[in-house]
């Protein structure tokens, strides 16, 4: 589990992708290294991944995850060459104040920056999720304005929502477009998106209700509050 606070910008140093998935080692990042384990989850680009090897020495500390063919479906790893920066963070510790919200590092989609407008120091940005399909459906339902998603596993508050052309934007400060990767990015560019999971089981749990799945207490509750309403109203005796 994450937070959605990015720790540090690390760099690829390698990178090498097959039939079989990918190979990736990222340095520059011994700030993120101290209390590494062979085993633990990283945050890279919003993708918890394992490290599989590390040393916090060489080229500035450097560590190596692999990426199974699913990950390189739902993000944009797969395209990353060497040279190119990537937002890294540990998993949450428990010691740790939650300022972000939670993160699983479980990359839904891929989004294209079509829009980028300086705001005084801010900068706002409006992103265009892919067309749904049946086995991908439309991820709009769980983007509200004021909500959270997390970008590039950066977790940041929606500023707006068009389900009508599947935009959403989000607006950096600052210090924000100095911390991660995303305000400089140019349009055009894909980056990771990962909706609100409370919102995905909320919906689960709503539609089992109403489906009759659910806890009957619940339905008839649903029920005796519409009835009411309709006696109200004088729609039914």
């Amino acid at each position: 589990m994450f937070t959605g606070l990015i720790e540090h910008l690390g760099t690829v140093s390698h990178i090498e992708v097959d039939a079989a998935g990918a190979t990736l080692i990222i340095s520059n990042s011994a700030a993120i290294l101290d209390d590494c384990h062979i085993g633990d989850s990283i945050a890279v680009n919003g993708c918890c991944l394992t490290v599989t090897e590390f040393d916090k020495a060489e080229n500035g500390g450097c560590f190596k995850v692999w990426l199974a063919n699913e990950t390189l479906e739902r993000s944009d790893l797969g395209e990353r060459t060497v040279g190119d920066q990537l937002n890294l963070e540990r998993a949450m510790g428990t010691h740790a104040r939650f300022g972000g919200h939670f993160v699983q590092g479980h990359v839904d989609t891929t989004a294209a920056i079509v829009e980028r407008t300086p705001d005084g120091d801010s900068l706002r940005l409006k992103f265009r999720l892919p067309e749904p399909t049946p086995s991908r459906p439309s991820l709009m339902r769980y983007l509200i304005s004021k909500g959270f998603v997390a970008i590039d596993g950066a977790s940041l508050t929606l500023t707006e929502v068009s389900d009508s052309d599947r935009t959403f934007g989000v607006m950096l400060i600052q210090h924000t477009q100095e911390k991660i990767t995303l305000g400089k990015k140019k349009l055009g560019v894909k980056v990771n998106i990962e909706v609100d999971m409370v919102s995905k089981y909320l919906e689960k749990s709503v539609a089992a209700v109403l489906e009759g799945e659910g806890e009957s207490s619940l339905r008839a509750m649903v029920e005796k509050v519409v009835e009411e309403v309709l006696v109200k109203k004088g729609l039914v005796d």
